[in-house]
């Protein structure tokens, strides 16, 4: 792990930029600064990529989108839809690269009504059912951690018998590789999140994916599915390698997202081991830390470049 402040490592070959929500490019107040907006429409006009690759939904992420420009293919949910987005937010080309089994978030159910920690799903349109066209997710209660999520995305959650969901989306037909879930998500504090995660990997094994995305937020997705998965299919619509990306994470979500990104860099308020996997450390998301080193690293080499066209 290295911290980088002043020296700036020579990121010429940079095409495009990975870029985390939560935790990396918004602030604690869950704003996206204006520093940042600047600095990454700026880096935008340089001809540079932006790539959102969050675990929020389009819904719930578009603004941000929107706010610096970004065009092209974008990675939600985490890695499980990958879509086209042109500047005036519509989305076409999606891709899901694998639903989620109905038996475990039948399963997840059975644990959440056991020890009364909240859950909640989301379902793709093509299942039908109650909140589904908008994308946002069924929860079976209200409650403080409904209200923290709703307060933190913008997108309240259905309140619905997830169970009864999951049996009227079985009885639709559904296009090939369409039949489950997006994802289910388990809202509690770390200490319960803990005791859960093994409960799931007993059961299912390798079968599903289980990552934090935020300290309270444990989230179950289909095996094969990351935001590195999910990152590889935007760059393959972008026809670039991974070198010439760089990926901007905090989460243990991101970790998949600095292996398909040939350069990583993580905020000072990211967990330990992102910070450890990332190849610089910058400062946290409250100074903005991803415009200051995109200011440093990319942006100044090239209006350097600029005025010294000859310059070897």
């Amino acid at each position: 792990m290295a911290i980088l402040f002043s020296n700036s490592p020579d990121l010429s070959h940079i095409k495009a930029l990975a870029l985390d929500l939560d935790g990396t490019l918004l602030r604690p107040d869950n704003t996206m600064g204006e520093l940042t907006v600047n600095t990454l429409k700026a880096c935008r006009e340089q001809g540079l990529h932006l790539i959102v690759c969050t675990g929020r939904s389009p819904e719930a992420s578009e603004k941000y989108r929107a706010a610096i420009g970004a065009t092209g293919p974008m990675v939600v949910f985490n890695g499980v839809e990958v879509a086209d987005v042109d500047a005036h937010g519509r989305r076409s080309g999606v891709v899901y690269t694998s639903l989620l089994r109905f038996d475990v978030i039948d399963f997840c159910v059975d644990i959440a009504r056991k020890t009364g920690v909240y859950f909640q799903v989301y379902f793709p349109e093509t299942n039908g059912g109650e909140g589904r066209a908008e994308k946002r997710p069924i929860a079976e209660r209200g409650g403080a951690e409904w209200d923290m999520y709703a307060r933190h995305t913008g997108s309240p959650p259905v309140v619905a018998d997830i169970k009864r969901a999951l049996a009227a989306a079985s009885r639709v037909v559904a296009e090939p590789g369409k039949a489950g879930c997006i994802k289910g998500m388990f809202l509690a504090d770390p200490a319960k999140l803990n005791e859960i995660r093994p409960l799931l990997s007993e059961r299912f094994g390798d079968t599903v994916y289980i990552t934090k995305t935020l300290d309270t937020f444990l989230e179950i997705m289909a095996t094969g599915v990351s935001k590195g998965a999910g990152l590889a299919l935007a760059l393959d619509r972008l026809s670039l390698a991974g070198e010439h990306v760089l990926a901007f994470g905090d989460e243990e979500s991101d970790l998949s997202m600095f292996g398909a990104a040939g350069f990583s860099a993580a905020p000072a308020n990211a967990k330990d081991r992102v910070k450890a996997a990332a190849r610089v450390v910058v400062e946290t998301n409250a100074e903005e830390g991803v415009a200051r080193f995109l200011e440093r690293a990319i942006l100044c080499a090239k209006r350097s470049s600029a005025a010294f066209p000859h310059r070897v």
